[in-house]
């Protein structure tokens, strides 16, 4: 037996050198860094001269892997540090948005550049979104004049639509609200927004994000009211911001108190307690009875699982509303507040085809439980009603209008004869 251990094979042969781009470069943005501040040293404050360098440099320098470092250097001058500090090590420009000046039509250019930019290279658009949110929790490390001129800046990009409102979660960062600074922000960022478009781009812009209803936590929690938003605001020349606030805040409001309602409802808490409930949240929201009657309107008729035939459900909406009549008539004291029931009923019923036949038994049991007053009803008849199933409810009335009438002539012809 051979004691000597068996020498295994080898491969013998040349030896080829990995490939360049198979290497896993190493992250070293000081010669990209140079590059770009060099570019910005020759182009000056030009920003035409500014794009056209950025357009032409996509293309030998590798934009996708120093996107942060890009951004830092046309925002900043150079690469920021954590908290905003420029970097010491590195090399600077002295041409970049944070040394422009400080007025919006500065901005607006460089508002142009970033888009033209994005638009070249599609891959940064996420990256300078990316950008944007640290910029934002970056603010305290900013002087004033450089926070102005970054709010301008995105202010007209939110307008542009080149970068999305969610960024402004940023804002909402304990210690940027708690020293003013978000707040503030906000102001100048708005102002160029509304400016650049108005406030229904903001509008719509926040509730595409979900953010329509956040903006009081610009502020610390002590003063997150509508009162103090509202002011604030106004103060700075934004009242139609602090409207806006004021109306989600209003909507918030109902959306939660109609939801409380319906809970109440399929509880079966007393008429009594959902009454004295109602009257005091109506006056905590300061919502009108016409506001709330549309509510308890809603809520009433979300509370039950309704039939789909049509022949029976007209049975089971009356057995149902005569059960809520006494709440109906609590939040029915104002003719204004009768018609908006009453056009809640016409909308409700045509846009519920199941409930088409019914409208006319509907006022008849609400006129019988005092819910609806005659002269309510004989407005809405001849000038007040919609057009959503115009001609099936009138015709359905007419018979009923015309008893009305008549009832009306016979009184007066009574107090007639009694004088």
């Amino acid at each position: 037996m051979n004691n000597q251990k068996q020498q295994k094979p080898t491969l013998t042969g040349q030896r080829f050198k990995t490939r360049k781009r198979d290497e896993k470069e190493r992250f070293d943005p000081t010669q990209f860094q140079e590059s770009i501040v060099q570019g910005l040293n020759q182009t000056g404050t030009d920003l035409e001269a500014v794009a056209k360098f950025l357009d032409a440099s996509g293309a030998k320098l590798d934009y996708r892997r120093y996107a942060e470092t890009l951004f830092d250097i046309l925002v900043a001058g150079g690469m920021l540090a954590p908290g905003g500090t420029l970097s010491d090590d590195m090399t600077r420009t002295e041409f970049c948005l944070f040394t422009a000046q400080e007025d919006l039509e500065t901005m607006q250019a460089y508002a142009q550049v970033f888009n033209k930019l994005i638009r070249r290279y599609k891959y940064l658009e996420k990256g300078f979104e990316e950008e944007i949110k640290k910029l934002l929790l970056f603010l305290k490390g900013f002087t004033e004049s450089e926070r102005n001129k970054l709010a301008m800046l995105t202010g007209i990009l939110l307008a542009n639509g080149n970068i999305s409102a969610s960024i402004l979660n940023s804002l909402f960062n304990e210690n940027l609200v708690k020293e003013g600074v978000s707040a503030a922000f906000a102001v100048k960022l708005f102002k160029s927004w509304i400016n650049e478009k108005d406030i229904n781009s903001v509008a719509g812009s926040l509730r595409k994000v979900g953010m329509d209803n956040r903006l009081m936590e610009l502020f610390p929690a002590n003063k997150r009211s509508c009162e103090h938003f509202s002011k604030y605001f106004t103060d700075a020349g934004l009242k139609e911001l602090s409207d806006f606030a004021r109306n989600q805040q209003s909507i918030g409001a109902r959306k939660e108190l109609q939801k409380e309602l319906q809970e109440q409802m399929f509880r079966g808490d007393p008429q009594k307690e959902i009454i004295a409930f109602t009257k005091e949240e109506m006056k905590k929201a300061n919502l009108s009875e016409q506001a709330m009657i549309s509510i308890i309107w809603t809520s009433v008729m979300s509370c039950v699982e309704w039939n789909k035939k049509e022949e029976l459900v007209t049975e089971q909406a009356i057995k149902h509303l005569k059960q809520y009549s006494p709440l109906l008539k609590a939040f029915t004291s104002q003719g204004l507040s009768e018609l908006s029931l009453l056009l809640k009923i016409q909308e409700y019923c045509y846009d519920n085809i199941h409930f088409m036949k019914a409208f006319q038994k509907i006022v008849v049991l609400l006129y019988k439980a005092d819910v609806l007053s005659e002269e309510a009803i004989l407005k809405w008849y001849t000038e007040a009603h919609v057009a959503k199933g115009k001609s099936v409810f009138l015709e359905q009335m007419k018979k009923f209008v015309e008893w009305l009438k008549n009832a009306e002539e016979e009184s007066e012809s009574d107090e007639e004869e009694a004088d």
